[in-house]
């Protein structure tokens, strides 16, 4: 099922034709069609060699070998070991055809026509542009013109061997590759499913672009290896006693564990601004069981015996993702520690490793295979809706007490952790709070309390923002000041921004605009990063103010201007020059609905997430910015009514379907069975298109309808 990590580093380190043909074979079978392709590719290539100077024939045997890892279609295979021989030898398209026949010749071409859109579109790597626009063309042009999603896989198997061997290239050869791979190749294995090739070339990419970074997580990682590894096992151990006592033999079900992936980490740790030891999800076990039915189980299990997370549970397995993925995400407290749990089938593990290459649609007939939703692949990975209901915070009611050293007693909610007892003792001690003993034990401040343990509190000097630990703390008090705490480093970063989008506006020395926002006591800064108006009004009253001097009449006649609005990616832009491009860098890798910021460059404008470290430097470099804010469009209400056949997963299929319409359900019953095996379902929801009938008409593409009204239609009340 894919390649293991040790199996990733086995590939990195085999330099000689003979073991490299030896490991392909390990992982297909040895058939006539295939070793006429392997003769044929090492006698085409019998002059080529790499830049580290080895065999060039070692790239494409081991690309193939990868692709035997994935699936044991032979044709992928094939085309694997010949993708290169159209390009870099003479050999034709017609000789391949010919040869090993139509299907491996088709997916020759479109292995041979994606280097062709690479060298259109892609900025070469002696340029000093910056890759990310060009990329993001790259992939939008891949994405239109590639027909067999089979080129893909093959393609994606290909960049995995190069960013394994890019040691042997230059430093500024290394980086485009980088870039390219993380902007363009990665999230196309996302959006295929096949997570562990797009984990392995997310982490590649980022130890080539973000040395430093990368370097401290693994430092972190490897310091603390033996103490995640005892609290995985630990963890695992104590879920092994719950099922087995609760009913499930030691064969239903696997546990398997893991450390979330270095650039998952690095991401995480860009979006909330935190450090590596306050990423909640950090440590991951995966359960693995027969039937979906015992999935449930698990999970009733997990949560009545280990505390959840409110906001952090999700039923992919109702609800599958477009690629076809199916898991349910929970995270829960166990000691000292949060988890995250998923909990899927073999079947469904098995898609989640491979994505698309674990269900071929080609083997029942035709190999010209076309997924739309590839077509809508975006920047931002924003995730399926989730249509059920989250838990609840407290799912404990009775209190517990725990004391100080000195022994003042402190009553706490059942559940709670020792940064909740921080914010107890005091507000300034739960802002400054580092560490914590619990009876007389060094201790994580996330480490759950229970009754009668006696609690210090370690501080630091200075303020501590957690802005996403709002959810693993149990007392209002705490949630009180964390946030007001993350409000306040949210409001220091307007205030800069604020600045910045005025003078960049303005034409102006940024200087001069804090002069001004000091003399004339402005008001609310922090609010003209986001509320455009507020964001007009301050430039008219700086020019109205300038206008009563003559002697900056001439000035500001050479700078009227006036703010236009463009829309690009779901984001408007305020700008007084023009914009013709948006980027979401991958440095923080902003979602729809964060807190965002706009970088000018030129024409284009570099969107960050408000907590990014790297937007952080431009900040305090006094970068040129423009005003951005998601775009906002209207919502209609509608009540439907369907006929939902009584098949198994029919509910899930059509809300799936639901979903990629862009419709958000609020509310879902369904009626009894009738005598055709048919029931009515009937659902409230909201939806972009003001057209009824145009939205009727989509709907029952897919599911007859019984019952469509708009219910915010004032004629209709």
């Amino acid at each position: 099922m894919g390649l293991s990590q040790i199996e990733i580093e086995k590939v990195k380190h085999l330099h000689d034709v003979d073991s490299a043909i030896s490991y392909l074979f390990s992982h297909i079978k040895s058939t006539p069609i295939l070793e006429k392709a392997l003769s044929f590719s090492i006698e085409a290539h019998k002059l080529q060699f790499r830049k580290s100077g080895e065999p060039y024939i070692i790239h494409p045997i081991l690309v193939a070998s990868i692709v035997a890892s994935i699936t044991d279609d032979e044709s992928m295979a094939i085309a694997a070991l010949l993708h290169d021989v159209v390009e870099d030898t003479p050999t034709t398209i017609e000789e391949i055809q010919e040869i090993f026949g139509n299907d491996v010749s088709h997916l020759v071409a479109g292995l041979t026509k994606i280097d062709l859109i690479r060298d259109s579109e892609l900025v070469p790597s002696n340029s000093n542009e910056r890759l990310v626009a060009s990329a993001l063309t790259f992939r939008k042009m891949l994405l239109a013109s590639i027909e067999d999603v089979r080129v893909l896989v093959v393609k994606l198997c290909d960049r995995l061997h190069n960013m394994l061997t890019l040691d042997a290239l230059a430093e500024h050869k290394q980086i485009r590759i980088a870039e390219e791979t993380l902007v363009v190749y990665a999230p196309i294995a996302h959006r295929l499913g096949i997570s562990f090739l797009k984990n392995i070339l997310e982490d590649l990419s980022f130890s080539y672009l973000f040395k430093e970074e990368k370097h401290h997580i693994d430092n972190y990682l490897d310091t603390n290896y033996h103490a995640i590894e005892m609290k995985l096992n630990d963890f695992k151990e104590a879920i092994t006693k719950l099922l087995i006592k609760n009913g499930f033999c030691e064969d239903e079900f696997d546990i398997l564990s893991r450390v979330k992936h270095r650039y998952s980490i690095y991401l995480k740790m860009q979006r909330k601004g935190v450090s590596i030891d306050e990423v909640l999800d950090l440590l991951a076990v995966r359960i693995i069981t027969k039937d979906p039915v015992k999935c449930y189980n698990i999970l009733g299990l997990i949560h009545l015996h280990f505390r959840p997370l409110a906001s952090r549970f999700k039923d992919y397995i109702a609800v599958a993702k477009d690629n076809g993925y199916q898991t349910i995400h929970t995270s829960v407290f166990y000691n000292t520690a949060i988890f995250e749990v998923q909990i899927r089938t073999v079947e469904m593990h098995k898609t989640a490793e491979l994505g698309v290459a674990a269900h071929w649609k080609y083997k029942s007939g035709g190999n010209n295979i076309k997924l739309d939703w590839l077509d809508n692949l975006q920047y931002q990975e924003e995730s399926v809706e989730d249509f059920y209901a989250l838990i609840k915070n407290d799912l404990y009611s009775e209190d517990i007490s725990v004391f100080s050293p000195s022994g003042d007693a402190f009553t706490l909610p059942r559940g709670a952790v020792a940064l909740d007892f921080a914010y107890a003792v005091h507000s300034e001690v739960g802002n400054k709070a580092i560490s914590a003993l619990v009876n007389k034990v060094k201790s994580s401040l996330l480490t759950e309390l229970s009754n009668g343990d006696i609690v210090k509190i370690f501080t630091d000097d200075a303020m501590i923002t957690r802005c996403s630990w709002l959810d693993a703390v149990k007392t209002s008090r705490a949630q009180t000041n964390m946030k007001l705490n993350c409000n306040a480093r949210l409001r220091e970063i307007n205030e800069k921004i604020a600045a910045l989008i005025v003078a960049t506006a303005m034409g102006l020395n940024v200087s001069r605009i804090l002069d001004w926002f000091a003399k004339n006591h402005c008001e609310s800064i922090a609010t003209i990063a986001y509320d455009v108006e507020h964001f007009k009004n301050v430039i008219h009253r700086y020019i109205s103010d300038i206008s009563k001097n003559n002697r900056f009449t001439a000035f500001v006649s050479r700078h009227r201007f006036k703010l236009k609005k463009t829309t690009i990616a779901g984001l408007d832009i305020h700008h007084s020059s023009g914009v013709n491009d948006v980027v979401f860098d991958y440095c923080c890798h902003p979602k729809s609905g964060d807190e965002v910021m706009g970088f000018l460059d030129k024409n284009r404008v570099n969107v960050h997430h408000k907590m990014c470290k790297v937007a952080a430097k431009k900040l305090e470099d006094k970068k040129p910015m423009v005003f951005v804010s998601w775009a906002h469009q209207k919502r209609y209400k509608y009540n439907l009514i369907a006929s939902l056949h009584n098949e198994k997963g029919a509910l899930a299929e059509f809300l799936t379907f639901l979903v990629k319409l862009n419709i958000d359900i609020s509310s879902i019953e369904l009626g009894k069975e009738s005598e055709n095996y048919t029931k009515y379902c009937e659902l409230g929801f909201e939806s972009k298109e003001a057209d009824i009938n145009i939205l009727r008409g989509k709907i029952d593409k897919k599911i007859k309808v019984i019952h469509l009204i708009r219910t915010d239609d004032a004629y209709k009340n």
